[in-house]
Parts: structure tokens; C-alpha cells; sequence
């Protein structure tokens, strides 16, 4: 009778063990990696998001909770029927338990709904419009490395303290470009500037030239592109051949990579004032973390692609520190936890979704600055979390607890 106690505790521990395996979903933690492989877009993501995803992987020690993490991957060419189709298909027959990235603001947008109504986390790096943390936010839904109200925040406050107080905007004709517009236009209103026009511009447009010349003729002194990728910088290199600037008017980008840099060359992209979420030699942990994933994809990161190793590694550290992959557990640890990697030091998740971190201001060197390859920017200012995000007093996330 005396060893009953001893068989007991040995039978719980054994059975606490079993449990405690049991807790990873079939066996194995499976990220899906989706965005825009060959497009646009595909510079500043693409395939950079899954190296990225997977360095997280490697460096966690590529297994959790004793269970393998696996990453797969597939291109949504920026098609929102696409997104949610693959997406689908990962989630209810090829056990993926989250999905990185998303790719364009409309696709993310719909993966939002995919992965809400099956609850299941979408860690979005790449998609950028706000309405994923506001009227479309998700309990399951974390937006990792920027939005529109972010950058907009950033480069409007910028250039209306140096006085370029009248803007025409060049905007996507989609949700992302209308927001960009509207967001960087409540700015300058604010600040007491004004907005002289606006064109719409289709997806993956070639040609900016009648875009180009109605802005020029509006007289503004900043003409602010409210594009993205290959967009933008084709608007640059024609604005550039019109010699807008050497007329006095400011070319803005509200949205840009420093892939977008690189492609440009500093001849052309020099003097522009753009806001980023990380900048690769800002730190040294930074640095560090850049110069491996420049070995693996010849590139150093965008804050897309840094954004995806942040949010793997901080839901791999959830999973390991909630003891499963469960949905629900593993969200709840992920907002309580603080962020910390080589892209954000003492981020938190906000209520709606929106990981909050600084944003930072930087103007693109000239040539003779520049000391070497991927050399491109100067850090000016920097935008404090909370002015880099939608104050919650004007969220309409359900999620967002009111108060009188």
C-alpha cells in the first residue's frame, strides 16, 4: 500500500508527458509562407519572406516543444481568389497551422477572413493596408511590420516641417493607394497644408507620363506617390526624365523598399524621404541578422521580409511558452509577451492586432554619401509607436474595449 503514491506519481507524470506531446497538432509545427513570387511586388517579399521564415526556423533550433517546424510556401499573384483558394486548401487538407506574410493589402485582407472564420493566425508582414487592425481586425490576426497609417505618418510630418505645405497625389486605384492618399492628406490638413488634386493610376502601370504632367501643371510642391513596387519606381524614373525636381517640386514616396532603392540607383533615388520599420545597419543586432540573410538571398532585408522572421520567432517562443500550438493559447501568449529581435526592441501586440513598435524617418544618401553597396540611408527622425499607429479613440476594431 505504501508504493501506491509512488505508482500514482509515476502514472500522472507519464501522463502529464503524453499530454504535453499531444498539444502539437499533428505532430508538427507547419507555417505557410504566401505573397507575390514573381510579380510587382516580389522584390521587396517574395521569395526573401520564406528565407526569412525559415532563418527563424533554424535559428529556434528547428523543432518546438519537441516537434519539427516545417515552412511552405506558394505565390498568390497579388489575386485575392488565389490567396484564399491556396489558403483554404492548407488549412483544412494540408495541416498548416499559420499562415506569414499575405502579399498585397487585398489579398491579405481576404486571407483575414480565411483564416478568422477557421481560426487559425495570420502573421501579416507584408500586407500593409490598417484596415486588417481596424473595421477588418482579427482576433487571430497580428499585423507585424507596417501599415499605411505608419509610413504616412512618417514622410507627411517630415516634409511639411520643411515647409512643402501644397501636395498632388499619384495613387494605386485600390484600397492600399486610397488609404496611403487619405491617411498622408488628413497629415497635411492637420499641419495646415493643402492638397491641390489626386489621379487614380491602374495596378502595374508603365506608362506615368499624363499622371506626371497633371501634377506638374497643379504647381504642388510635393507630389507624393501613393504606389508600391514596380509602381513606384517607374514613377520615379519618368519623373526623374521630366525634371520635376529641377523645377522645384519634391517627388515623394510614401511607400518604399530599399529594394526599391537598389533597383533605382542613388543617381535617382537621392534626397527622398521615406519612413521604414527597419533599415538594415541600424543596430548591431541588425546588422548581424542582415548581413546572414544577404548570404542566403543576395539582398540585404526590407522590413517585410525582417518582419517575417520577427513574427515567426515570436510565435515559435509562444508556442514553446504555452506548452502548444493551439490557436487560441498561443494568440494569448503572443500579446503578452514582449517583442524582441534584431527588427524591434520592446515591441507589444496592441488589442486590435497592430504589433507596436517605432518607425523611422530616413533620407536616401547621394552617391558621393554612400560608402558601399546597400549604403542608402540616413536615419533623421523617428516616429514614436504610438504616433505610428491609429490612436484606439478612432478604431472601429471590434475588438477595442470603449470607454466613456
Amino acid at each position: 500500500m505504501r508504493k501506491t503514491p509512488i505508482w500514482a506519481a509515476m502514472i500522472a507524470a507519464a501522463t502529464l508527458i503524453a499530454t504535453a506531446q499531444a498539444q502539437i497538432s499533428d505532430d508538427v509545427v507547419k507555417l505557410g509562407v504566401t505573397n507575390d513570387q514573381a510579380g510587382i511586388y516580389s522584390a521587396a517579399g517574395g521569395f526573401g519572406a520564406v528565407i526569412a521564415a525559415r532563418m527563424a526556423v533554424e535559428d529556434f533550433g528547428g523543432t518546438v516543444l519537441g516537434k519539427k517546424i516545417e515552412v511552405v510556401f506558394a505565390d498568390n499573384q497579388n489575386k485575392p481568389d488565389i490567396g484564399v483558394a491556396l489558403v483554404r486548401r492548407w488549412l483544412d487538407n494540408e495541416h498548416v497551422d499559420v499562415i506569414v506574410d499575405g502579399g498585397s493589402s487585398a489579398v491579405g485582407m481576404a486571407v483575414q477572413s480565411v483564416t478568422r472564420e477557421l481560426n487559425k493566425l495570420f502573421l501579416i508582414s507584408g500586407s500593409g493596408t490598417h484596415a486588417l487592425t481596424n473595421q477588418n481586425c482579427s482576433p487571430v490576426g497580428f499585423q507585424w511590420s507596417w501599415d499605411t497609417y505608419g509610413v504616412a505618418a512618417g514622410t507627411a510630418t517630415e516634409l511639411m516641417k520643411q515647409k512643402l505645405d501644397t501636395w498632388f497625389f499619384i495613387t494605386a486605384d485600390y484600397t492600399f493607394g486610397h488609404l496611403l492618399e487619405a491617411q498622408a492628406t488628413e497629415i497635411v490638413t492637420k499641419n495646415g497644408g493643402k492638397v491641390l488634386g489626386s489621379v487614380r493610376v491602374p495596378f502595374n502601370t508603365a506608362d506615368f507620363s499624363s499622371y506626371l504632367l497633371q501634377a506638374q501643371t497643379s504647381g504642388a510642391k510635393v507630389i507624393a506617390l501613393a504606389t508600391a513596387g514596380g509602381d513606384t519606381t517607374n514613377a520615379l524614373k519618368q519623373a526623374r526624365e521630366f525634371g520635376l525636381t529641377k523645377m522645384g517640386q519634391k517627388v515623394a514616396a510614401l511607400f518604399m523598399n530599399i529594394t526599391d532603392v537598389d533597383a533605382l540607383g542613388l543617381e535617382i533615388a537621392q534626397g527622398l524621404i521615406i519612413t521604414t520599420s527597419f533599415y538594415w545597419d541600424r543596430t548591431e543586432a541588425s546588422r548581424a541578422f542582415s548581413k546572414r540573410f544577404f548570404e542566403l538571398h543576395k539582398k540585404m532585408p526590407t522590413f517585410l521580409t525582417a518582419g517575417a522572421y520577427s513574427a515567426v520567432t515570436h510565435y515559435l517562443k509562444a508556442v514553446q511558452a504555452a506548452g502548444t500550438d493551439e490557436t487560441t493559447a498561443v494568440a494569448a501568449q503572443m500579446r503578452k509577451t514582449k517583442i524582441n529581435d534584431p527588427m524591434t526592441e520592446n515591441g507589444w501586440i496592441r488589442e486590435d492586432g497592430r504589433v507596436m513598435r517605432d518607425f523611422y524617418v530616413a533620407q536616401v544618401k547621394t552617391p558621393a554619401e554612400s560608402k558601399g553597396p546597400w549604403d542608402y540611408y540616413k536615419i533623421i527622425g523617428t516616429v514614436p509607436a504610438e504616433e505610428a499607429a491609429l490612436p484606439l479613440s478612432r478604431s472601429e476594431c471590434k475588438l477595442v474595449k470603449k470607454t466613456n
